[in-house]
C-alpha cells in the first residue's frame, strides 16, 4: 500500500503547498495528490492557484515522491490535446514520478470558460473522447479526432516520457470505474466501495487504484471538527450537490445547514491514531492500494508530525 498526502489547493496558496509536499515527502508519505480547481469551495479557503505550475515546482525540488492530479477534468476547461501535453511533460521533469488523475469536473471550475456544463451524461462521454485523444497523442507522431464533442486536428506531443504517466479515473459509479479499465491504467475514488474496484477489474483494469480519507487533526477533537466544519464542511453535501454548484457562495449556502456533528460523522477527527489506523483500513478492505489522508485540520504541521511520530507505522 502506498500513502499520499492531500495537497488541498483550495485552502492554500502555491508557495505553501510547495513547502507542504516537501515536509510531506520528508514525513514519510510515498506521494502528494493535488486537487485541480479554477475557484475554492467557499470564500473562507481563500485560493486556487494553478495545479500544474505547483507540481512541477514540488517535481524539481523533491526526489522520490509521487505526485498525482487529483483530479483534473480534461474536456471542458481544458481542451485534452493540452492535458496531454502538460502530463508529458511532467512526466519527464518528475522522472516518472507523476499519475494523471482524471474526472468528469465540478461546475465550479468548468463554468467558468462559458461553455456550460452538459448533462451528466454528456460529461461522461466528453470525459471519453478525452480519453480517447489523450490516449492517441501518446502514441506519438501527428493525429487526428473527430468526436461528438471533441475534436484535433493534425496535432503531435514531441515531448513524451519513455513510460508513460498512469491515467487513474475518477468513479462514482460503474460506467466510469469501467471507462477506468478501458480508457486508463488505475482508478480513484472517494469511498471505500468495493463494488467500483470489483467492477474496475472485471472489465480489465489492472492498475492502481486511489481513495481518498477525510480526516482532520488537532491536538484535540473539538478544535479539528470546528475547524473542518469552517473550511470543508462542503464535503458533507455529497457529490450531486458538489458537481452542480457554480460557485464558492452557493456552497456557503448549500451547506448553512451542515452541524458539527455531520461533520464528525464523516471525517476522522482529532488525535487518535487508532481512528485513523481503522478508517483506512476500511479502504484497504475494499481494494485500496494508494490511499490519500485528506486533512481538514488547522495545522498542516502538526499533521505532518502526528503522522510521522504516531500514525506511519501503524498504517
Amino acid at each position: 500500500m502506498k500513502l499520499g498526502y492531500k495537497l488541498a489547493a483550495e485552502a492554500f496558496g502555491p508557495k505553501e503547498l510547495i513547502r507542504q509536499a516537501i515536509r510531506a515527502e520528508q514525513a514519510g508519505f510515498d506521494f502528494v495528490e493535488i486537487s485541480d480547481h479554477y475557484h475554492p469551495w467557499l470564500d473562507v479557503q481563500g485560493h486556487s492557484p494553478f495545479a500544474w505550475n505547483v507540481l512541477s515546482a514540488i517535481a524539481v525540488q523533491t526526489r522520490t515522491l509521487g505526485l498525482a492530479t487529483g483530479v483534473t477534468c480534461p474536456s471542458v476547461r481544458y481542451h485534452p490535446a493540452i492535458i496531454a501535453q502538460a502530463a508529458a511533460t511532467l512526466a519527464i521533469i518528475s522522472d516518472g514520478r507523476f499519475t494523471l488523475g482524471v474526472g468528469s469536473g465540478e461546475r465550479l471550475n468548468e463554468h467558468v470558460v462559458g461553455q456550460g456544463f452538459g448533462s451528466v451524461r454528456e460529461r461522461h462521454e466528453r470525459l471519453a473522447e478525452a480519453l480517447d485523444i489523450i490516449n492517441l497523442l501518446w502514441q506519438g507522431g501527428y493525429q487526428s479526432y473527430q468526436g461528438k464533442y471533441l475534436q484535433l486536428e493534425d496535432a503531435r506531443v514531441f515531448d513524451l516520457p519513455d513510460v508513460l504517466p498512469v491515467i487513474a479515473v475518477a468513479a462514482g459509479g460503474k460506467s466510469a470505474a469501467e471507462l477506468a479499465a478501458t480508457h486508463g491504467g488505475g482508478l480513484f475514488a472517494t469511498e471505500p466501495r468495493a463494488d467500483l474496484v470489483e467492477t474496475f477489474t472485471a472489465a480489465g483494469g489492472r492498475g492502481p487504484a486511489y481513495a481518498e480519507v477525510a480526516v482532520a487533526w488537532a491536538p484535540t477533537e473539538e478544535e479539528a471538527v470546528t475547524e473542518a466544519h469552517r473550511t470543508t464542511r462542503w464535503a458533507v453535501t455529497g457529490w450531486k450537490v458538489m458537481s452542480e454548484l457554480p460557485n464558492p457562495v452557493n456552497f456557503e449556502a448549500a451547506s448553512a445547514t451542515v452541524t458539527e456533528d455531520d461533520v464528525r460523522q464523516q471525517f476522522v477527527t482529532g488525535p487518535d491514531p487508532a481512528r485513523y489506523v481503522e478508517s483506512v483500513q476500511q479502504y484497504r478492505d475494499a481494494g485500496y492500494d494508494h490511499i490519500v489522508l485528506m486533512n481538514a485540520g488547522p495545522d498542516p504541521d502538526g499533521f505532518l508530525d502526528f503522522f510521522t511520530k504516531e500514525l506511519r507505522d501503524k498504517l
